[in-house]
């Protein structure tokens, strides 16, 4: 049934323009930063110039994250297809190439979806956290842990595309913000998955299922999931940077050729067949799923 207006929603000032200030403070800062950093390694003569492959997987990825679909495991297919990045810099790689774009898509639909301001801000921070506090752990983690974790990751991703195929998806309410317990339920949601992010395990598919499980709108999940994605992939994306434990090529190609596919997705494309597309990505990801599974049996090598 459809829920009811929670008292209280919506009242007090508006903090949208707030969050479109922050978004665009966080997306210069880090776009600065990142610059400064690898221009500092400059001299170690690694190819950080990103080839016409990186800028196509970055610019499909993010077409298809603009729709819902999420970029981490198609991206994640192609690099294991291609064997652009070793394994365990695909974490590190996801999260600071998708960041840019990624706060584009938050810019667009936060500004013109409704939702409750208290619901927004509560579950960008709860995932801003997971991400600060794991991704310490994933920058260090061992390649094979990675390995294991992403197929694993992978493996659940597939089930729920296909779910959503099928059509066993919950369809959610009408509500547009979240208070008492359904709020902490999803703060606690989003904080894990905030967490997995920084495994290189996308947050769009199971915050979808979770908002509409909490008898939310579709429609709103579209600005929780991407402001929750815009504000935590750079903080905890910077972490990967600073470590090297990334490739600066491969990110560069995503960010480049994803901010302008993001655009086009946005304004230009106004109706796709959705349930094919997500039988194409349940293909791929279970691909990946399996090839990262594969990867994890073989005994690591030294570097």
């Amino acid at each position: 049934m459809p829920s009811e207006p929670n008292p209280g929603l919506f009242e007090g000032p508006p903090v949208t323009p707030f969050i479109l200030a922050a978004l665009l403070a966080l997306a210069l800062g880090f776009a600065a930063w990142w610059w400064q950093v690898e221009r500092s390694r400059a001299a170690d003569g690694a190819p950080h110039r990103p080839g016409f492959l990186d800028l196509a997987i970055g610019a499909v990825a993010n077409f298809f994250d603009t729709l819902g679909i999420g970029a981490f495991a198609t991206t994640t297919a192609a690099f294991k297809l291609f064997r652009r990045v070793p394994d365990e810099q695909i974490p590190g790689t996801l999260n600071a190439g998708h960041a840019l774009p990624t706060i584009a898509q938050a810019l667009i639909f936060i500004a013109v979806v409704e939702v409750d301001p208290v619901t927004l801000v509560g579950m960008i921070a709860a995932a801003v956290a997971g991400a600060w506090l794991s991704g310490a752990f994933v920058a260090r983690a061992p390649a094979r842990t990675i390995q294991l974790a992403m197929g694993i990751a992978l493996l659940v991703a597939a089930g729920l595309f296909l779910a959503a195929v099928l059509g066993v998806m919950p369809v959610g309410g009408d509500a547009k913000g979240l208070t008492g317990a359904k709020l902490a339920l999803a703060l606690g949601a989003n904080f894990i998955l905030g967490a997995l992010m920084m495994l290189g395990i996308g947050l769009y598919a199971p915050c979808l299922i979770l908002v509409a499980l909490l008898g939310m709108s579709p429609l709103v999940a579209f600005p929780i999931m991407m402001g929750s994605c815009a504000f935590l992939m750079p903080v905890g994306g910077s972490r990967f940077v600073a470590s090297g434990r990334y490739s600066p090529r491969a990110a560069l190609g995503l960010t480049l050729g994803g901010i302008p596919a993001v655009l086009v997705a946005a304004y230009i494309v106004k109706s796709l067949p959705l349930d094919s597309l997500r039988v194409l990505v349940v293909v791929v990801v279970t691909y990946a799923a399996f090839s990262m599974l594969w990867s994890a049996r073989r005994p690591a090598t030294a570097p």
